[in-house]
């Protein structure tokens, strides 16, 4: 998966905008739904890398199982990962990691949000 495929990915997501909200890092994206972040990168980075949110017991599988997926870099650990997108991982699972992260964000928005982001 390269930065442009990455990046089209999260903004397919329904809602979701990308920002630069941290002036110390103009290079870093936030993928955001609901003014909330589901995805962190530096699409410049290499190698590339990812953090989504992420179930805190299933993030725990995912890094026992898969040595491209660490620790949430300077997160909450127990509810973030970062995932180095490198080839090591198919791009189907990145692209699942994604989603999941973002059905995340968007269960814990407002009802009226939430209602809003299912008809369009």
């Amino acid at each position: 998966m390269t930065p442009q495929e990455l990046k089209a990915y999260c903004l397919d997501q329904n809602g979701a905008v990308e920002d630069f909200p941290f002036p110390g890092a103009p290079e870093l994206s936030t993928f955001k739904v609901g003014g909330k972040i589901f995805a962190f990168c530096a699409l410049d980075e290499e190698p590339l890398r990812v953090a989504l949110k992420c179930d805190p017991d299933e993030a725990i599988r995912l890094r026992a199982a898969h040595a491209a997926i660490a620790p949430g870099y300077h997160l909450n650990k127990r509810h973030w990962n970062t995932v180095t997108v490198d080839g090591t991982l198919p791009d189907r699972m990145v692209r699942e990691l994604i989603e999941d992260s973002y059905d995340l964000v968007v269960a814990g928005l407002p009802k009226a949000e939430r209602l809003r982001l299912d008809r369009a």
